[in-house]
């Protein structure tokens, strides 16, 4: 059965993450992505992360960060900064229908690679520029890696321990939420461009997406709230600042998220803890008054909380209806039974690795399964099998192609 997105070609000229997140996002959904990368190095994502094992045991050149972003795409190596390379990308781009890049602003465009060239040769070309701060403005020029733009858009400003407590001040979160969130948007805008392109005007179009944008409009809520009451957000830890109780609680032997939305979970939670009364209490009768008590409340609640051990505080609440979560470790995760009944942890067959892990997509179609298809590429893997298939050429030009370096 046919994905989704079957028929769609992409070429993939993107680096490191948001781009390929992208760009595998697009293969996922069934298009058919050629990853364009180096020749010698390939994306820079190859050298970063862990090893994985090779079939015997022993360690790969294959990185988990590559493998988590590039599943699913044809890897073709060619060498853009030398005339013969440029026109080899400018012919796949004859036949495509989305080019995704995240090079620096401007810089494609001396090799005649940028949105603007490549439209003049295919007018119905949906074309994605994921910088890190756009095309235009006075940071267009600069770089950026995540941690820049979760601490730009105010994301690190709201997480972290409250001011006040021990170990007070700004965190990260735990991975590159900005690059994954900027993929997001990027199979959003696509999937749109290709719908008006096709529906309504048969062009393609431009689009321009900044990393630093994405993060900022990701703040939603969270934003609104700072413009609705002009007070910018504080640090709350696990907590909530709308919403109460609403956090982690320590138990017995770890810790468990605790997430009350609404006046009947209150009611409900209380009985479940053994403090009726707190549910009573008109200091906390209504959820904005929680809020505004929650350190009150939190005093009150957390010695119920440690007497009882995740596992057990988990199946009661749950019974309860009330929502809350054990706070898992990423090998606990896998091994939680509805995980496990969802199938988010696959296993695909690859050419070094064997039988490799990955996360599986989540999406569920009813008519068009998404599917892990193509292992993540070794590098140029399908060099000559794109340029003969895509290109027409023989496996004599492809052998002056690899002697001059070109590919």
């Amino acid at each position: 059965m046919s994905g989704a997105l079957h028929g769609v070609k992409v070429l993939d000229l993107s680096r490191v993450f948001s781009g390929p997140w992208a760009a595998q996002m697009l293969a996922d959904f069934g298009a058919d992505v050629i990853k364009v990368e180096r020749p010698g190095r390939g994306d820079d994502v190859r050298h970063q992360g862990y090893p994985l094992p090779a079939a015997d045991g022993s360690p790969s050149s294959e990185t988990s960060s590559f493998v988590a972003m590039n599943r699913g795409k044809r890897s073709l190596t060619v060498d853009i900064a030398r005339p013969q390379g440029q026109a080899l990308v400018r012919r796949l781009a004859r036949k495509a229908d989305v080019v995704i890049e995240n090079f620096k602003a401007g810089d494609l465009r001396r090799y005649g690679l940028d949105h603007e060239s490549l439209a003049r040769e295919n007018p119905r070309l949906v074309y994605c520029s994921i910088t890190g701060f756009g095309q235009d403005g006075p940071y267009s020029h600069l770089p950026g890696y995540d941690p820049i733009f979760q601490s730009m858009s105010g994301l690190m400003s709201v997480t972290g321990v409250p001011d006040g407590e021990p170990g007070a001040g700004p965190v990260k979160v735990g991975y590159s939420v900005s690059d994954l969130t900027a993929g997001f948007y990027a199979v959003c805008a696509i999937l749109a461009a290709l719908r008006h392109r096709d529906q309504v005007s048969g062009q393609g179009q431009h689009i321009d997406l900044a990393l630093l944008d994405a993060q900022i409009a990701a703040m939603s809520h969270i934003g609104m709230n700072y413009l609705a009451s002009g007070t910018p957000p504080a640090r709350m830890g696990s907590a909530s600042a709308i919403t109460a109780p609403f956090r982690a609680f320590a138990c017995r032997d770890g810790h468990l998220m605790v997430a009350v939305g609404n006046d009947t979970q209150f009611q409900a939670f209380c009985e479940a803890i053994g403090l009726p009364g707190l549910a009573a209490d008109a200091r906390f009768a209504t959820n904005p008054l929680r809020a505004a008590a929650q350190a009150e409340l939190s005093a009150l609640i957390e010695p119920a909380m440690r007497v009882r051990t995740v596992a057990e505080w988990n199946d009661a609440l749950g019974r309860a209806k009330v929502p809350c979560g054990p706070i898992y470790s990423l090998d606990q995760v896998f091994e939680d039974p509805q995980v496990r009944h969802r199938g988010m942890l696959g296993r695909m067959a690859h050419p070094c690795l064997g039988s490799m892990p990955f996360i599986r997509n989540p999406i569920r179609f009813s008519a068009t399964p998404v599917r892990a298809g193509l292992p993540p590429p070794m590098l140029g893997e399908h060099t000559a099998a794109v340029l003969a298939a895509e290109l027409g050429m023989s496996d004599a030009e492809i052998a002056r192609l690899r002697e001059e370096g070109i590919v």
